[in-house]
């Protein structure tokens, strides 16, 4: 995949939202970003029919405006939908047995240390995640902030793999990924609750400059 399409990594679900998760989707996507994900998780989270049909709608969305559209964590409905892709973690399928599933497809990995990154590069993941890089009020059961020391380390080992950073991220912070040799952040609540979209999208972009 290109680097460039990981600049702004916008990650959604309905229990991330107090507007309508659609309205904030299609906002997103006019204001620019570069990538959606789809992570319908936490207390509330629509399950079943509700889930699929939700997953569906993002989906129409994320074409209309032409934007990669990932499944987080659930293959068998990014395989359903043929999403153009699917993120999973540590905890998942293995990624060899995911990549075959996947052809043609973008697969995104999270990692965490320098063993987790050799596994997801050599077994073919497209793009790697790393974070949490501060404290995030998104993920319950995130690990503890891990700053951005393994993030260059990772950069200066595979200097052309991309990767993109997520955890806490904010247009006030993210010149320190970008510093560290991220392509792109990912981000929640930066763009979910922005009063602005357009102009948190612009700011993520000037930060890369």
């Amino acid at each position: 995949m290109n680097r460039e399409d990981l600049s702004v990594y916008f990650i959604m679900g309905t229990t991330n939202c107090i507007e309508d998760p659609l309205e904030v989707l299609e906002d997103a996507l006019k204001s620019g970003v570069t990538i959606f994900q789809l992570r319908e998780k936490g207390d509330g989270s629509l399950k079943g029919s509700a889930y699929e049909e939700f997953a569906r709608q993002c989906q129409l969305l994320c074409n209309e405006y032409n934007v990669p559209f990932i499944v987080n964590d659930d293959v068998e409905l990014a395989l359903k939908l043929q999403a153009d892709g699917v993120h999973v973690g540590q905890d998942d399928q293995k990624l060899e047995e995911i990549r075959k599933q996947f052809v043609g497809k973008i697969v995104g990995v999270s990692v965490h240390n320098e063993q987790e990154m050799d596994i997801a590069v050599f077994n073919g993941a497209d793009y790697v995640g790393i974070g949490p890089i501060h404290e995030t009020k998104s993920k319950t059961d995130a690990k503890p902030a891990a700053g951005v020391t393994f993030l260059a380390k990772a950069r200066k080992k595979y200097p052309d793999f991309p990767i993109v950073a997520i955890g806490g991220l904010t247009t006030d912070n993210a010149f320190e990924v970008f510093e560290a040799g991220a392509d792109g952040v990912a981000v929640i609540s930066a763009i979910c609750e922005s009063p602005n979209r357009k102009e948190t999208v612009r700011s993520f972009m000037q930060a890369q400059i």
